[in-house]
């Protein structure tokens, strides 16, 4: 078939190009907080229940409204194949493909892990991990028509389409190539209709002009084009959607396609409540939901079409959508120092990798700080602590102005500041409780996440008090942390006093917190007399190095059995790419902080950040019984990271990339089984040096597409290893 050329236009990568992303991004997420707690229902069930969907629901079944997700981790993260590859227009599915096995951990991460011939995704991985690359991992003819065709392809494509703002053809081949790695057939064409809608959707608002855009780019005579074409007719004649619906269900209903949940119903859906929508925001979700099926991928897809579409405006309207999201979205993968995060900083992300991809730099406001606030309406998980000491003390909101390199700011209104009360305001920086992370797991998609912010590292903000507050205020910084019974401890900066009108930037280095996770990051306010006023917070950042010894916590918890010896949640800041039965949970059973087991191959115990650069890494190691152990230093990922390995021949310096090591030194220096070896493996730039047993034995310089930043991990190849100590600090 010869494919309709589209008239491209030209594009603005500006302020307004960020503003739909974010957009984008946040009509994503929340379409699928929306729909998640009642995936897999079918029309007649939500009625019943229900009736229709026009707000959240999460609370009348008793469940978290900020959940994980495979369409929100898969969106955000399959599309980092850009970056990773150079920001290639020609990336390959199988570079794709590659991504997904260094973001994705067996059973943990992003996917749902039905098993192979089940769950599409899931056999598409294990391809994949068996050396079959894509797009034969995700073919007809290796995986079967009725598995290469279910929803996966269209669910996690609008990260590729917002990199291609204005450019429809760019984003259906992104799209091809990206769903290629896990389905094939009708699923590719439903991914290239949705990806070629948003993208167009930059540039142009007529909802059945982006239809005719996304048909023109698919074949014919294929099933996609043809139920598009008869949905549209629908449309033309029928006003009713719900009776349109029943003739959906009729002719492209779920009894007559195979599979837990295939491309064609679900698509249709998406199509039919984008064109009796009428370009509102809640309508198209109220009808999406209402309809069934599986409604949290459904409402995630027209929802970013329809936040680029409109805009943040087209949001604003209606109901207040974003006040109880707040931002926040997780990303759980082996790049655990990403897992939390907000709309705002994806947002950023995926508008540079637009910028990059047309040869323009990319911009970060104010400076790269981590919380800006710059875009209109983002608080970027920012909200009042619920304390009785606390509670209803403020409100916040983003404000124009009251920012030195920016243009908006936070504005923490604060009121009735009398003694015993306090205004908090925080931002998670890992899991937000015990409960919180035991849910996620039990609903079969873990939170694996690493803390962002650590002790050693420097916090940074400028804040300013507004000229009309009547009295001077205290302000501090403060950090929440995890303590031996799994409750969080406050610990807080220096005070700072406010005068009306002032302005202030603090620094405050993050205090020890005995290799307790870091939870909350926020302001505090205090008064004594009723204070009312406001604070505007311009940024909070930080950077640096951390200063850390990640050990076993020596508190013996109350309550809890003999053979425990310690709390939950500090283990649960490790990202584990172990493969070994409940090691985790087991963990404080052995007589060694860290118990290393991997059955087969080589497994990774990650901790740690991007933004972590130059430092040092020192552990203690035993190797009971094993092919091979270390180190590794820069881990962006399970196949992309430096290490020290040692067996019982010599050590190596390697730099593994897509599953293979590169060797950048080695030498004679082994280890025996039964003994203890200290390892520090130190990078500085672009140099690499290890120590073993306080001798330097290797050195090495890796010029060549450098890993430039990234976590450390305990690394097992093929048995048993103990660890004792683990120490990460900043180079001397």
């Amino acid at each position: 078939m010869v494919q309709q050329k589209v008239e491209k236009m030209p594009y603005a990568y500006d302020q307004q190009y960020l503003e739909r992303v974010y957009a984008g991004v946040l009509g994503k997420i929340i379409g699928v907080y929306l729909g998640r707690p009642f995936e897999g229902w079918d029309h007649e069930v939500i009625m019943e229940h229900f009736g229709d969907i026009n707000y959240y629901v999460h609370e009348k079944l008793n469940v978290p409204l900020i959940v994980t997700d495979d369409d929100i981790s898969g969106t955000f993260t399959f599309v980092r194949a850009l970056e990773d590859y150079g920001f290639s227009r020609n990336i390959s599915p199988a570079q794709i493909g590659h991504t997904w096995l260094n973001y994705i951990i067996e059973k943990q991460a992003i996917l749902w892990w039905g098993g192979m011939g089940n769950s599409t995704e899931h056999t598409a991985f294990l391809r994949l991990k068996s050396g079959i690359e894509a797009p034969r991992s995700g073919s007809i003819e290796l995986n079967s028509q009725i598995v290469a065709e279910q929803i996966g392809a269209q669910i996690f494509i609008d990260g590729w389409a917002m990199v291609a703002p204005g450019d429809p053809e760019l984003a259906a081949d992104f799209a091809k190539r990206a769903a290629s790695v896990s389905h094939d057939g009708e699923a590719i064409y439903g991914a290239q209709v949705i990806a070629s809608m948003e993208a167009q959707a930059f540039v142009e608002n007529d909802r059945h002009k982006l239809i005719d855009v996304a048909t023109s780019l698919i074949p014919k005579d294929s099933l996609i084009h043809r139920m598009i074409q008869e949905i549209v007719e629908w449309h033309a004649k029928e006003p009713d959607w719900r009776r349109a619906r029943e003739s959906l269900v009729k002719n492209y209903g779920y009894d007559i396609y195979g599979g837990n949940c295939h491309m064609i119903p679900n698509h249709g859906l998406i199509i039919f409540s984008l064109l009796y929508g009428d370009d509102d925001f809640q309508k198209s979700m109220m009808i999406v939901n209402t309809s069934g099926w599986d409604t949290d991928c459904n409402a995630g897809n027209l929802g970013c079409l329809m936040g680029i579409k409109n805009g943040l405006d087209g949001i604003n309207q209606g109901p207040d959508w974003r006040e109880p999201v707040a931002d926040k979205l997780y990303l759980p993968t082996a790049d655990g120092g990403r897992s939390i995060s907000d709309a705002a900083s994806e947002s950023i992300y995926l508008a540079n990798m637009g910028r990059i991809l047309n040869g323009l730099e990319p911009e970060y406001p104010k400076n790269k700080a981590r919380f800006h606030f710059e875009l209109p309406g983002s608080v970027q998980g920012f909200a009042s602590e619920k304390s009785i000491a606390a509670s209803g003390t403020c409100e916040i909101e983003n404000v124009l102005g009251h920012s030195k390199s920016g243009t908006r700011s936070l504005a923490i209104r604060y009121k009735a500041l009398a003694k015993g009360r306090v205004t908090r305001v925080e931002t998670p920086t890992f899991s937000p409780s015990a409960e919180i992370s035991n849910y996620f797991v039990k609903r079969g998609y873990p939170l694996i996440a690493c803390p962002t912010l650590y002790s050693g590292q420097m916090l940074k903000s400028r804040i300013v008090s507004d000229r009309d507050n009547d009295k001077t205020i205290l302000f501090s910084l403060y950090i929440k942390h995890y303590n031996a019974q799994d409750e969080l401890s406050l610990i807080t900066s220096k005070i700072y006093f406010l005068e009306p009108g002032q302005e202030k930037e603090i620094t405050w280095q993050i205090p020890n917190t005995n290799c307790y996770p870091i939870a909350f990051v926020g302001c505090q306010i205090n008064g004594d007399s009723g204070e009312v006023g406001t604070v505007y917070l311009d940024y909070l950042s930080w950077e640096g190095s951390p200063n850390i010894k990640l050990n076993r916590p020596i508190e013996k918890p109350a309550g809890r059995l003999s053979r425990d010896k310690g709390p939950i949640m500090w283990k649960t800041a490790w990202v584990d790419g172990l493969v070994s039965n409940d090691r985790l949970t087991l963990i404080d059973y052995w007589p060694e902080p860290y118990r290393l087991i991997q059955n087969t191959g080589r497994g990774l115990l990650i901790q740690g950040t991007r933004e972590w650069i130059d430092y040092q890494v020192k552990v203690r190691m035993n190797p009971h019984m094993c092919e091979a152990g270390g180190i590794g230093i820069r881990v962006q990922g399970m196949t992309r990271y430096y290490a020290l390995m040692i067996d019982q021949s010599g050590s190596r310096l390697i730099k593994a990339y897509e599953g293979k090591d590169q060797i950048l030194s080695s030498c004679s220096a082994c280890w025996k089984f039964g003994s203890t070896n200290e390892l520090v493996l130190q990078v500085n730039g672009n140099h690499l040096i290890a120590f073993i047993n306080n001798s330097k034995v290797l050195e090495a310089d890796d010029l060549d597409n450098s890993y430039l930043g990234g976590a450390m991990a305990l690394i097992a190849e093929e048995g048993r290893i103990g660890c004792d100590y683990v120490e990460v600090c900043p180079l001397s």
